[in-house]
Order: C-alpha cells, then structure tokens, then sequence
C-alpha cells in the first residue's frame, strides 16, 4: 500500500498545535484543496470525530469524498485516522504532534492510502501519490500558518 510522509515545524506549544488540528470543521476556511468538512459524531470528550470530507483534486479536475473517523490521544499527542467509507479502497494513518522545546512542535503525518482505478499504470500511481504527498503537505502547511499566526 503506498505511503506518504510529512513533517513540519510549528513555533507554536503543543497545546496550541492540537486545539488548531481538533478543529477540523475549520479546515475549509484556510485550506485551499478541502471543499467541504462536516462534523457527523462527536464523542462526549471529543476524543472520536467521524468527519464528511469532499477534497478538490485539481490536477485531475476533480473532487474525492471520504467519511473519517479519528481518534484523538491528547497525551500522546497523537490523532489515528481511517476512512470508514468514500472513493479510496483504504485511507488511514496517523498525525503526531511531538515538543521540540520551547513553544515549538513537530507536525508529522503519515498516510497510507489506496484507491481503485481500472487500467491505472504506473504513470497514473505516480500522479496520485503525488497528489497525496502535495495534499499532506499542503494541510500540514495550513495548520502551521494558522498556528504561528495565532488564530
């Protein structure tokens, strides 16, 4: 299953880092590449999210949907993620936000995925898993931006 790796660093706390990232109805207003985000469940502690996502793929001319579930460890810092259903055949991963000291965070992503095309060569793989890379890069970008000017 191919994978996507993304690392960034925030000069922001953890803490901060983590309320930004959680607050993923937000994303449409500061990421260009997400159409639209609903929140569907939310646990009592927040701690589960089952998320209505429709991506824009522009290279493709094209949107992808996908219903996520995540799973927040606010004291691992961490945020499991799987598609429970949508356009790709398996969508899961993980994001890690680890102290660098300071106010300082690192933001790292990692993403498995893998989605069904009929006739897809190895052209065609190499542009989406680009498009991927470009996408996680993209969001971990944003969440930086947002973080570090302290909206």
């Amino acid at each position: 299953m191919p994978r996507v790796e993304s690392s960034v660093l925030i000069q922001a706390p953890r803490e901060r880092v983590l309320a930004v990232a959680q607050d993923n109805e937000k994303f449409p207003e500061f990421m260009a590449d997400l159409k639209s985000l609903k929140v569907l469940e939310k646990s009592d502690d927040g701690k589960r999210v089952v998320s209505d996502w429709v991506g824009v793929v522009p290279k493709f001319g094209t949107t992808i949907h996908w219903v996520e579930e995540d799973v927040w460890d606010g004291a691992a810092g961490t945020c499991t993620f799987r598609q429970l259903s949508g356009d790709y055949k398996q969508w899961e991963g993980v994001w890690t936000f680890t102290p660098e000291g300071g106010d300082a965070t690192r933001f790292t992503s990692v993403v498995e995925y893998e989605i069904e095309i009929p006739l897809v060569g190895p052209l065609i793989k190499s542009m989406i898993r680009k498009a991927v890379q470009d996408n996680s890069d993209a969001t971990l970008r944003a969440i930086k931006e947002r973080c570090e000017q302290g909206q």
